[in-house]
């Protein structure tokens, strides 16, 4: 069993899938900055309801982002501690990636990168850009696109849809990554991919996080 998190947004979603990816249960919401305070005892609502508890995963996903600072730290600090209490492997998934693959019309995935500035992947693009509030009818079409509730509200993403089934992708794209590397990532080195440092944070290293 694969728990999957998925915290790059105030959209959170989990999941508890098959090995293979195949999802058991999910559940999501739209919330405020309290991820920290509401992502384990919503996990744990979400196994009890499937007559399952932590023991029996088999491997942790997470979302790694970019996306909301505070988010990716919860999410990754609480999959990450599962690994080490339960001795799993856990594997790190590119969260806008993983927007776009549970979401197969959107065109674009967004998550927020300041007050004016998004991250944005185009369907079939390898890399992700930050792009200004301004730019973005240029950039990304009105709809399809996949977005949180609260960015595509203040950047005026009409029909946008919330990555509420990311997290489902999440353990998708990790039982793939398994299949071919059980071991998955090291638990010590994974980490959020920020792209660019906190406000108020001087800027990343190049390279690191």
């Amino acid at each position: 069993m694969i728990i999957a998190i998925e915290t790059a947004s105030t959209d959170v979603s989990l999941a508890i899938a098959r090995a293979d990816g195949t999802a058991i249960a999910t559940t999501a919401w739209t919330g405020d900055r309290r991820q920290g305070q509401q992502t384990l005892p919503r996990l744990l609502e979400l196994l009890r309801g499937q007559d399952l508890d932590l023991e029996e995963a088999t491997a942790l996903a997470v979302g790694i982002g970019p996306g909301s600072f505070t988010g990716l730290r919860v999410g990754m600090s609480l999959a990450k501690g599962l690994a080490l209490a339960l001795s799993r492997p856990v594997v790190g998934v590119p969260s806008l990636e993983a927007w776009l693959h549970s979401e197969p019309d959107a065109r674009a995935a967004l998550s927020r990168a300041g007050a004016r500035d998004a991250y944005l992947l185009l369907r079939g693009a390898r890399e992700v850009r930050i792009v200004d509030r301004d730019a973005l009818p240029d950039e990304a079409p009105s709809a399809p696109v996949v977005a949180p509730a609260e960015l595509a509200a203040a950047f005026g993403l009409a029909g946008a849809t919330p990555p509420h089934r990311a997290a489902g992708a999440v353990a998708v794209l990790a039982a793939r990554r398994l299949g071919a590397d059980p071991a998955g990532d090291d638990l010590a080195h994974l980490e959020p991919a920020y792209l660019r440092a906190p406000r108020g944070v001087g800027q990343l290293a190049s390279g690191g996080a």
